[in-house]
């Protein structure tokens, strides 16, 4: 089955889903293996700021980040067994997950990476980081890899709206996001955005001119995040002085499907929603639907519309 095909065969689901079109792509089950490498955060150690994005403690999100630091092999060598045992994995996706990991000079990188995709079934690199730290060089470095594996540059937004990002401490704003859009697609990589709905201070109609930014740039994936509510987080104290409102499971899936209305049908579905690792560190929204249950909830509500992904895309300029 081709991509399109995959793409045609999705429609049922109403949006287009990262493991359909990695099983097209490659022509078997594919699963990524998180990493840690021991990368930090321009917003954690001073260049931009210090204590990070007002919602996030990385470690309540990337399992890899809560261990003790160990040679990337080792943990993709693990990792890949893992993924065979537990998913029938056949081809694996090397995703550097944990904190800004294009932060560093070219050759700790290139060590680095060398030991990720250093595998017969390694098949792709994914590569999390910042829209400010992906300098020209190092750019070029990770295009490099692209005559080896399939690789997907993953930049956090957020947010296309400056104000956001301003609020929730991001130190970078929209222009830098596209500026590094705009580099990377002149390099054989393909782009995932991350998004977070539900931010403090935005509307609907300001999610939507997020989904609206994006359909107008040449993208190839898109996470969805519903914002929630970690412990030691900055976000964590604003929440408890009564200054975040949260979705509701219901809420929030009408407000996906309406982002993903808004998206090229091509754009791959990385994730739904949101998740920590393990429940003592989520605050809020503890929701009593799973997460399967919400994306059988948003495949719901793409039925009940009779709508899919990409059924308001239209290509226009970006909202100002």
């Amino acid at each position: 089955m081709s991509v399109n095909d995959a793409l045609l065969a999705c429609r049922r689901r109403g949006y287009f889903p990262f493991s359909a079109y990695l099983c097209a792509r490659f022509g078997c089950k594919v699963h990524k293996v998180s990493l840690h490498a021991g990368f930090t955060c321009p917003n954690r150690d001073g260049r931009v700021g210090r204590g990070g994005c007002t919602y996030c403690v990385n470690e309540s999100f990337s399992p890899s980040a809560r261990e003790p630091l160990r040679p990337v092999r080792e943990q993709m060598a693990e990792g890949m067994k893992r993924m065979r045992r537990r998913y029938g994995a056949e081809k694996f996706f090397a995703y550097f997950q944990s904190f800004s990991n294009t932060y560093a000079d070219v050759e700790t990188l290139r060590r680095r990476y060398d030991e990720a995709v250093g595998f017969p079934d390694v098949v792709g690199l994914s590569i999390g980081t910042r829209p400010d730290c992906v300098p020209e060089e190092t750019l070029d470095l990770i295009e490099g890899y692209t005559d080896r594996v399939e690789v997907w540059m993953e930049y956090g937004l957020q947010s296309a709206h400056d104000r956001t990002l301003e609020r929730v401490n991001r130190g970078h704003d929209y222009a830098a996001f596209e500026d590094a859009v705009r580099r990377t697609r002149e390099k054989r990589m393909k782009i995932c955005v991350h998004v977070i709905l539900g931010l403090p201070g935005e509307s609907h109609a300001d999610m939507m001119a997020t989904a609206d930014r994006l359909a107008a740039l040449d993208i190839d994936g898109v996470k969805l995040h519903h914002l929630h509510i970690v412990s030691g987080s900055a976000m964590a104290r604003e929440y408890a002085d009564g200054g975040v409102e949260l979705f509701n499971a219901k809420d929030y899936v009408c407000t996906a499907c309406d982002f993903l209305e808004r998206l090229p049908p091509r754009v791959t579905v990385q994730r739904l929603m949101g998740e920590t690792i393990g429940g003592e560190a989520l605050i809020a929204p503890r929701w009593p639907e799973s997460k399967a249950r919400v994306a059988s909830m948003i495949e719901e509500e793409f039925r009940r519309r009779g709508t899919t992904q990409g059924a308001r895309y239209a290509l226009r300029s970006p909202a100002t």
